[in-house]
């Protein structure tokens, strides 16, 4: 079950429209385009649920990597604090839910992350429905994963073990009976805005529950909320990992996270070598077919340099379409794509006899075997 609402967010639904029997709800805006898109309404019984898979009984337990945030350990909650002021508590290496304790959350914000954790919900179960074996993590304490114990247990699919609430089921039920411990590997990448707080790309998610795909890459439309979609809001660049108190005494183990950085941006301006032209006869000596190696056989396959227009083209057997090559000497061309190199060789009487093509760190020498 989602966090209370929050009073500055509100978003209404424009309407609702029967859908093959089914009602969905028109948001006010989509994610992506800022149209109009048509959802299943929160929570609808009728929403199709997801296929129960049983997942594989080997262990679960991951050990975090070497350059990994360690969250809980089975020792104590340093990294965590209660904003209610009443702790959860530790027993027997797991941390365990205090029934009206009220969340906790990270000491620690995070903003894109791999997050590892793993879950049990209280055996014998009691309970039905969202009422059984109820918590929740929630990413940036915005976007929340479901825990609940789904197993043989009726509810609405977008509530289930695994669902991003209120919005996405899981693809499947990958749930292990009450009182078993059970994993998440989470990867989150947060959502992005421009400098005026504008949206401009929301949140993904991807899940694995007990190793099975059941989140692929998801949007959320908005941070988790109850009977309401709310819209996004810049909230900064990294956020707690908060963790639900549902009145159930749910038991955590093994969290932690690994930071994920972000990708080099490439440079604005490429430091390309300037192309220059040269005589259609000389590039005419260039074409013809090349042995991939100096030992190939003659009826081994073999690549194929041919003129276009102003420039060369390469094909290799195993990619037959054309690549460009743009000279920038008389014996040196370049890959406008790739940082790539190809400089020709000949003899002492300037026949062609070969070509050096360097290709990111690698090396190799082609052999021209006829015109």
């Amino acid at each position: 079950m989602p966090l209370p609402l929050s009073p500055r967010s509100k978003l209404a639904c424009t309407g609702a429209i029967a859908l093959s029997g089914l009602f969905a709800c028109l948001a006010a805006d989509g994610v992506r385009t800022g149209n109009p898109v048509t959802r299943w309404r929160q929570h609808d019984i009728q929403r199709p649920k997801p296929p129960v898979v049983e997942p594989s009984e080997a262990g679960i337990v991951t050990k975090p990597p070497k350059d990994a945030v360690v969250l809980f350990d089975g020792t104590n909650l340093d990294a965590w604090k209660s904003p209610a002021g009443k702790p959860w508590k530790v027993v027997d290496g797991t941390m365990e839910t205090v029934p009206g304790s009220g969340m906790i959350e990270t000491k620690g914000k995070y903003g894109d992350i791999q997050l590892h954790i793993e879950w049990a919900a209280p055996n014998p179960p009691k309970g039905k429905g969202q009422d059984r074996g109820n918590s929740g993590i929630f990413l940036m304490g915005q976007f929340e994963i479901q825990v609940l114990d789904s197993y043989k247990a009726e509810t609405y699919a977008d509530g289930q073990a695994g669902a991003i609430y209120g919005q996405y089921p899981p693809l499947f039920n990958a749930s292990r009976p009450p009182g078993e411990w059970q994993a998440f590997d989470i990867a989150f990448r947060r959502p992005r805005f421009d400098s005026s707080g504008t949206l401009l790309e929301p949140a993904r998610i991807t899940v694995f529950h007990n190793g099975v795909l059941v989140q692929n890459n998801e949007e959320p439309f908005g941070p988790t909320s109850w009977l309401k979609w709310l819209p996004y809001e810049d909230q900064g660049e990294r956020g707690p990992i908060t963790l639900q108190d549902h009145n159930h005494p749910v038991r955590y183990r093994n969290i932690w996270l690994r930071e994920l950085p972000k990708r080099p941006a490439p440079p604005t301006v490429v430091d390309r070598p300037k192309t220059v032209k040269l005589a259609t006869d000389l590039l005419d000596r260039y074409a013809g077919q090349y042995r991939l190696n100096p030992n190939a056989k003659p009826n081994d396959p073999q690549a194929t340099i041919a003129r276009e227009g102003d420039h060369l083209t390469i094909s290799f057997p195993f990619r037959p379409r054309p690549l460009a090559l743009e000279p920038i000497s008389e014996t040196q061309f370049d890959m406008p794509y790739t940082d790539g190199r190809f400089t020709f060789q000949t003899d002492n009487s300037g026949q062609v006899t070969g070509v050096h093509f360097r290709i990111g760190d690698g090396e190799r020498q082609l052999m021209k075997s006829k015109p």
